[in-house]
């Protein structure tokens, strides 16, 4: 098949880091090229327009148009030109693009197009107690009203999206995926303690009971080091421009001396830092299904996770981790110093962990499947 992928981001050094989205689409487009298929990445926001071509995989940059009360629109019908423009010239059959923000609802392309549910920006604000805004909540329910097709990567994620909108559309799930052969465990020679999170610093992925969790810990066992990997995030609560600044005031002076904020770093250092991690934690309050967790998990680590919605579509509590609830941190506590002080019990949880992962969130199997759910489209035609 020739499958197209429209996107606002993805991680290449030609077209800027990403996240979530980003990081699902290389992992599925790279299974699906390794199947043969042809594979198109067409990526907007963009500093200018531009193509390329890198491991049989098509790149397109796609400037985003500036005209003040336009840009939206003369972006996205110049987008649904180039759409258009290599259906007809026989390079695409199909595209897929995520629920984000609704791109596509004014994108009318000739091919089949997917969405696939990764969560709505009106799906987080729910999730996040905030409130959405106007724009972004119709343009999102458009898109999703016009397609061909809907995946979704859990199916927590496609119900509540329903419900959010008022739709009662069919969609099939198809998880988030990961290469199992690169995100494979090695030997941990470190002999230090250590937690680690890695991901956007967000209140919506709890980095505000973050401390207040890591603080208990240290109480307990003041050797272990806490390390924060990933791009700093302002908080639309309260108006700050820094998450970083909003959590340090809430770590115990001795507690903040263990904590090291490393930034955000290549995709290709994460394995690295999470091979050294004894213990990595997600208490996240709003997800779909995560990466971050997957390539956890394929690295056999014992992690302690948030236990909302989608988390029992990942992890079965005590058996491929730890589930709890970020509010709870007396308890989130207690789950990391039990593995803290179980080498036996971190390796236990880490062989489920990477078993279920290459059973369940293999990329070759995610991709096979979407193919499966591709054709019922194309096949229409």
């Amino acid at each position: 098949m020739k499958i197209a992928f429209l996107t606002p981001e993805y991680p290449h050094p030609k077209t800027g880091t990403a996240g979530g989205i980003g990081t699902s689409i290389l992992n599925l487009s790279k299974a699906l090229s390794n199947l043969g298929h042809d594979i198109s990445i067409l990526v907007y926001r963009q500093d200018q327009d531009d193509s390329f071509i890198e491991a049989d995989i098509h790149f397109y940059k796609i400037k985003n148009i500036k005209v003040k009360g336009l840009s939206l629109i003369l972006t996205q019908k110049k987008v649904e030109r180039l759409i258009n423009s290599l259906y007809d010239s026989g390079n695409i059959e199909i595209v897929e693009a995520p629920d984000w923000t609704g791109f596509t609802a004014l994108v009318n392309p000739k091919c089949p197009l997917v969405i696939r549910e990764n969560g709505s920006d009106t799906y987080f604000c729910h999730l996040d107690n905030r409130k959405v805004k106007f724009k972004n909540k119709f343009l999102e329910k458009q898109a999703l009203k016009k397609a061909d097709g809907i995946i979704s990567v859990s199916a927590y994620t496609g119900n509540l999206t329903n419900e959010l909108f008022g739709l009662n559309k069919q969609f099939t799930v198809i998880p988030n995926s990961i290469d199992v052969s690169v995100f494979k465990p090695n030997l941990n020679t470190s002999e230090k303690l250590t937690i680690l999170y890695f991901g956007t610093l967000i209140r919506k992925k709890g980095l505000l009971e973050l401390p207040k969790i890591f603080n208990r810990v240290h109480d307990s066992k003041n050797e272990v080091a806490l390390i924060l990997v990933g791009k700093d995030s302002g908080d639309k609560k309260t108006g700050s421009t820094s998450t970083w600044q909003l959590m340090q005031p809430l770590f115990s002076a001795s507690a903040l001396k263990k904590v090291s904020y490393l930034g955000a770093v290549d995709y290709s250092k994460i394995q690295e830092l999470i091979q050294e991690a004894t213990v990595c934690v997600f208490p996240t309050f709003a997800e779909a299904l995560p990466v971050s967790w997957l390539e956890a998990m394929a690295m056999e680590k014992a992690i302690v996770a948030s236990n909302i919605g989608w988390a029992n579509e990942m992890i079965e509590d005590g058996k491929e981790g730890f589930l709890v609830h970020p509010a709870q941190h007396k308890q989130y506590a207690e789950r990391i110093l039990e593995l803290l002080d179980d080498p036996s019990k971190q390796r236990q949880l880490g062989m489920a962990a990477r078993e279920k992962v290459k059973t369940h969130f293999s990329h070759d199997l995610v991709a096979k499947k979407s193919v499966e759910f591709y054709k019922t489209l194309t096949q229409r035609i």
